[in-house]
């Protein structure tokens, strides 16, 4: 559940990308079918996105039933990339964030027992409805914030931690002041509720995931086989952990499966990689990071 957005990617270098199909969801569904998942894409289109991805993810297994037509232009955003950073920055006159984000009305009939749900980034008054009814049903439920998580935020956000198995933030959310100095301290701040898993996504420099249930942490190095976008690397990375979980992996091999989804998410532009991947060669690489870097706390 998420937004399908066009986006306008710039570079530090000067290097732009136009006009290209996006949305967390795209990346994440993209990631979800490489490992077999089933998935549905749950989110509100606008006239302008563009078919021919639409069509590719009805190709890949990708169920389009919950994408609901706006009527009109949707949602577009220039991404910003500076200092390993990324800012997002919504075109004017285009409709809000919240117009653009869907409810649980918009889940079909049929999907309301799907076993998992994965909340991407929306508004923080929508994850936390989503959050809570969805919990309260019984599901699995995955949570990629929007809203940044500071010492103001802390509080509320715990109360929506409470309602998810996994969550998943990245450095451009995690500002609180311990996250990059003692993130085990920080992540165990967070934990609260239902909670098993607090994933710190660092680009990069890798991450920590933090198990609640344990109270342990483990870390992990960036790998990757040549970075040329890494618009949906996140995303990626979120549902390689995600569906690693729901076949009952354990967290190294969950960790591992999360970091190959994410290097193909960025060997080449938007979500072409993960357009053209195949669950073979996701495997021949799983097979071989695995076998020459194991993962322990």
């Amino acid at each position: 559940m998420g937004n399908l957005l066009v986006d306008d990617l710039v570079f530090p270098d000067g290097r732009t990308h136009m006009g290209q199909p996006g949305g967390a969801v795209l990346h994440a569904s993209l990631a979800a079918a490489l490992w077999g998942v089933t998935p549905g894409i749950v989110s509100l289109r606008g006239d302008d996105y563009p078919g021919d991805m639409l069509a590719t993810l009805a190709a890949r297994g990708v169920a389009l039933e919950g994408v609901h037509p706006l009527g009109g232009p949707g949602g577009r955003a220039w991404l910003l990339y500076e200092d390993g950073v990324r800012q997002i920055v919504h075109r004017l006159r285009r409709p809000s964030h919240e117009a653009l984000s869907p409810r649980l009305a918009h889940v079909p009939d049929a999907w309301r027992a799907a076993p998992a749900f994965h909340l991407g980034p929306m508004p923080f008054e929508i994850q936390r409805e989503l959050a809570q009814s969805l919990s309260a049903q019984g599901a699995f439920v995955s949570l990629d914030p929007h809203r940044p998580i500071t010492e103001d935020s802390l509080a509320a956000w715990r109360e929506v931690i409470a309602h998810v198995d996994v969550f998943l933030p990245s450095e451009d959310e995690l500002r609180l002041a311990d996250a990059l100095a003692d993130p085990q301290a920080a992540l165990r701040r967070l934990a609260h509720g239902r909670v098993r898993f607090i994933v710190f996504k660092r680009g990069i420099h890798g991450g920590v995931v933090y198990d609640a249930h344990e109270d342990r942490c483990t870390a992990w190095t960036a790998r990757d086989a040549g970075v040329a976008d890494p618009t949906g690397a996140g995303d990626a990375f979120a549902m390689g952990f995600v569906t690693a979980r729901l076949h009952g992996l354990d967290l190294a091999a969950s960790l591992h499966r999360a970091r190959v989804t994410a290097s193909i998410a960025i060997s080449d532009w938007g979500a072409t990689p993960l357009t053209r991947a195949t669950r073979a060669e996701a495997e021949a690489r799983l097979a071989a990071w695995t076998a020459s870097e194991p993962l322990v706390p």
